[in-house]
C-alpha cells in the first residue's frame, strides 16, 4: 500500500479554524506550541472559511491564511488546504437566491446549515470555481500545503427546475428514446407511461414515488451530480499545481451516494468515523461495524491507504447520548483506523468553538484553552504510538475474503416493497456476515460487482437483490477456477434496472449456487423456524439454530443440502445448501439466522477450504488482531474492545514478537493488556 506522503509516516492532527480567532491576538502561537506538544504534524484549514476569505463578492482577504500557512509550516505543520462550498456566506444567498436547495415537496429554503445549496446552480458553479482558483492560484505550491481538502462532507440532493432538466437530460442519455425508458422502467404499470420526457420528475411526496426504476435512476443521477460538482471543484484547482493531489472526506457507509462513483473523482479517499462508543459492556457489534466500515472505504480506492479526516477525542454534542471515551478507548479507535489501513489519524477539531451548535463538540483543546486535560493526554498519547508505527505507514492490508456492498443494491432492496416492509435489515445481514470473518481475525475487502473478484479465495454477497449479469458470469468463472461463493436469501431477484428475473430465482446465479427460490416467507416479530444442519462435514457441537424474519423455500437443482428447516409447512426443505460447480463451490443459505449460526458457519468454510487468521494468537472474546506487512515485516495490531484486562500468551505467534507500544505489561512470554488496550507487535 503505497504511502500517500511518505516523508512524514503517519499523519496527526486536526480541523483547525484560526478565522474564528482572528479576533484574539497571539491565539495562533499557543495553538501552534500545542500542535507540537500533541505531535501533531497536519492540519485541514480553510473548510468553512468562505466569508472570511471572500466578505464581498470579488473582495478578498487572504492575509490572515498567509500567515496561518506560514506560521505552520515553519513549525513543521503541513496543511490539507479546503475549497469552502460547505457552507456559503449569506452574502450569496441574498445576491443569488437561486443557489439555495430546493426540497422533495418542491419548497425552496432559506440560508443556513451546510449543503444547502444546488449542485446544478450556474450562479454557485461560478462562485466556487472563482474562489478555489483564487485559493489554487496564491497557495497551490506553498510548501505548507500537501493536498486539496474539496469542500466538506457532501450531502443531499436538490429538486429544482434546473435539477428537473438536468435529470431529464441524464435519462435522455442514458435511454435514448422514451419507448426505451418506459419498457426499463415498467412505465405500464398503473399507465405511467411517459409521452414527453417534460412529464418525467424527480421521486417525492406531492408526485411519484411508486416506479422502482425512477427511484434508483434519481439516486444515480444525484450520484453523478455531486460528483461532477466534486470535479468542477477540482478543476478549478488542479491547473495550478497538478501533482497537488485532491480528496473529499466520505460519511462512512452513508446512504445519499454512491462512493464507489465518488471516488473515481478523487486522488485518495478520506472519511469522518464517530461511533458511538459504551452503549453497552458488549464493544464487538460496534467494534466490527466500524471495522466494516474502514475496510469499505480502503477498498474503495485498491492499493491506496484512506485518511482519517475527522473523529473526535472526547465526546460528540449531536449523537443521542454524548458518553465519555473511557480509558484507553481513544488510543484503541484510533489505531483501529491504522489497522485497517488508514494513513491518518485526525479529529475535529482542533479548538473547540466558542458559540453556535459544535460549542460543546469534543475538541484537542478544551475552552480551558490547554492540553492537561485527559483528553489532550490522549491525544498526545496518539502522538507518541504514531511516531513509533511510522515505519508501517507504507504496509499493506492484505485479504483472501471480498463482500460484495453495491449502493444500487442497497437503494433497491430498501425500497423492494415487499417481503419485509417492517425491515428488510439488508445494512444489519451484510454487516454479521462480516462480523463473523473479522471475529475470527479474517482479513476482509469489500467490493462492488464491478471489480475483479479472481485474486480471492471467497466472496460473500448477502442479500444480493440486484444482480448485474456482467457480475453473474465473473461470478460462474471465479467458481468454476476454484473459488469459494456464499450468497444468501433474497438474492437474484432484479437486474440493474430492477425488473424481475423471469428465468426463476436467484436468477442469473441459479446454475452456480443449484438451487431454485420459488418463495420466500416473511416471518412476524417474535415468530421463528429451526434449521437442523444435517451433513456429516458439520462439525460443530450444535447442529440446531433459530432463523427468524426470512425464509427461503427453495428446491435444489444438483446442490447438496446441508440443512433443512424444521417447522411450519416447509418442515424438511433445504435451507442451507453446497453446490459443486467446475473446480469450487457455491453455498446458499436461505434463511436469516442468528450470529451463533453465522460464526459456526464461517468457521466450517475457513476450516474446509484454508483461509487463515491473521494470526495464531488465541484471543479471547471481545478481542481481535489486524496484520499490516511490508518488506517481510508483519504489524500485528491486537485490540481489546472488552472491559477487562487479558494476558495474552505470545509463544503461540511463530518467531519472537516485539511491542513497539508498550502499552501492557510483558512477562518473558506473556503480555498483559488492560482492558481497551491496544499493542502492536512487529514480527520478523
Amino acid at each position: 500500500m503505497r504511502n500517500l506522503f511518505p516523508t512524514l509516516g503517519f499523519l496527526h492532527g486536526a480541523d483547525y479554524n484560526p478565522d474564528q480567532w482572528l479576533h484574539q491576538p497571539g491565539i495562533i502561537e499557543q495553538d501552534i506550541a500545542m500542535m507540537k506538544e500533541a505531535r501533531c504534524n497536519v492540519m485541514s484549514v480553510g473548510i468553512f472559511s468562505w466569508s472570511s476569505l471572500e466578505p464581498e463578492e470579488g473582495h478578498y482577504q487572504f492575509g490572515w491564511l498567509d500567515n496561518v500557512l506560514d506560521k505552520l509550516y515553519a513549525n513543521g505543520i503541513s496543511v490539507f488546504l479546503a475549497t469552502p462550498s460547505g457552507a456559503r456566506p449569506a452574502w450569496v444567498s441574498e445576491k443569488y437566491p437561486e443557489v439555495l436547495r430546493t426540497n422533495s415537496d418542491r419548497t425552496r429554503n432559506l440560508h443556513g446549515e451546510r449543503h444547502n445549496h444546488c449542485y446544478s446552480s450556474p450562479a454557485y458553479l461560478r462562485l466556487t470555481g472563482k474562489i478555489n482558483a483564487q485559493l489554487a492560484r496564491r497557495y497551490a505550491n506553498h510548501p505548507a500545503v500537501l493536498a486539496w481538502h474539496i469542500s466538506n462532507e457532501y450531502g443531499g440532493e436538490c429538486h429544482c427546475e434546473i435539477c428537473q432538466e438536468n435529470f431529464r437530460g441524464w435519462l435522455k442519455e442514458k435511454y435514448q428514446s422514451l419507448e426505451n425508458l418506459n419498457q426499463r422502467w415498467w412505465s405500464t404499470f398503473w399507465s405511467h407511461e411517459y409521452t414527453s420526457w417534460s412529464q418525467i420528475h424527480s421521486p417525492g411526496p406531492l408526485g411519484e414515488q411508486s416506479v422502482h426504476a425512477l427511484n434508483l435512476d434519481w439516486r444515480r443521477f444525484v450520484t453523478e451530480q455531486v460528483a461532477l460538482f466534486c470535479r468542477h471543484e477540482i478543476e478549478a484547482v488542479k491547473p495550478f499545481n497538478p501533482a497537488l493531489p485532491a480528496t473529499t472526506n466520505f460519511h462512512g457507509a452513508f446512504y445519499d451516494y454512491d462512493y464507489w462513483r465518488l471516488a473515481q473523482e478523487i486522488d485518495f479517499v478520506s472519511w469522518d468515523s464517530y461511533p458511538e462508543w459504551h452503549q453497552t459492556r458488549d464493544q464487538q457489534a460496534l467494534a466490527s461495524y466500524t471495522a466494516f466500515t474502514f475496510d469499505l472505504m480502503r477498498s474503495l480506492k485498491p492499493g491506496l491507504p484512506f485518511l482519517l479526516m475527522e473523529s473526535t477525542p472526547g465526546t460528540t454534542n449531536w449523537q443521542p447520548i454524548s458518553k465519555l471515551k473511557k480509558p484507553g478507548m481513544h488510543l484503541l479507535s484510533a489505531l483501529q483506523a491504522v489497522a485497517h489501513g488508514s494513513g491518518s489519524v485526525q479529529y475535529f477539531q482542533w479548538r473547540k468553538s466558542r458559540g453556535s451548535s459544535e460549542k460543546l463538540h469534543g475538541a484537542v483543546v478544551d475552552h480551558v484553552g490547554h492540553l492537561n486535560t485527559r483528553v489532550g493526554q490522549d491525544v498526545k498519547q496518539v502522538g507518541t504510538a504514531l511516531e513509533k508505527l511510522a515505519d508501517a505507514a507504507g504496509s499493506d492490508y492484505r485479504a483472501e475474503v471480498a463482500i460484495v456492498y453495491d449502493w444500487d443494491n442497497r437503494w433497491a432492496v430498501n425500497d423492494s416493497a415487499g417481503p419485509r416492509n417492517c425491515g428488510i435489515k439488508f445494512e444489519e445481514t451484510v454487516h454479521k456476515h462480516y462480523q463473523a470473518l473479522w471475529q475470527q481475525n479474517i482479513q476482509v475487502d469489500i467490493v462492488s460487482q464491478r471489480v475483479d473478484i479472481s485474486r480471492y479465495r471467497v466472496v460473500v454477497a448477502p442479500m444480493l437483490y440486484m444482480v448485474n449479469e456482467a457480475f453473474a458470469d465473473r461470478v460462474n468463472q471465479f467458481v468454476a477456477a476454484g473459488g469459494i461463493f456464499i450468497a444468501t436469501y433474497w438474492s437474484g431477484i432484479v437486474n440493474e434496472d430492477d425488473l424481475c428475473y423471469t428465468t426463476g430465482f436467484p436468477g442469473p446465479l441459479r446454475d452456480v449456487l443449484g438451487i431454485w427460490s420459488e418463495e420466500i416467507d416473511s416471518l412476524y416479530d417474535g415468530e421463528t423456524n429451526q434449521i437442523q444442519m444435517t451433513a456429516a462435514s458439520w462439525d460443530k457441537a450444535t447442529r440446531d439454530y433459530t432463523c427468524l424474519e426470512l425464509c427461503d423455500l427453495i428446491h435444489t437443482e444438483g446442490a447438496e443440502v446441508l440443512g433443512v428447516y424444521q417447522q411450519d409447512f416447509y418442515q424438511g426443505r433445504p435451507a442451507v445448501t453446497r453446490n459443486r460447480y467446475g473446480k469450487g463451490e457455491a453455498y446458499y443459505v436461505a434463511a436469516r439466522t442468528g450470529s451463533d449460526f453465522l460464526t459456526d458457519f464461517y468457521q466450517q468454510i475457513a476450516d474446509r477450504h484454508g483461509l487463515s487468521a491473521c494470526t495464531t494468537l488465541r484471543l479471547p472474546s471481545g478481542m481481535v488482531a489486524t496484520v499490516r506487512e511490508q518488506d517481510g515485516k508483519r504489524y500485528i495490531f491486537v485490540q481489546n474492545f472488552s472491559d477487562c484486562a487479558v494476558t495474552l500468551d505470545l509463544t503461540q505467534e511463530a518467531g519472537p514478537l516485539e511491542a513497539l507500544l508498550n502499552t501492557g505489561e510483558r512477562q518473558d512470554q506473556r503480555y498483559a493488556l488492560p482492558a481497551f488496550g491496544v499493542e502492536v507487535f512487529l514480527a520478523e
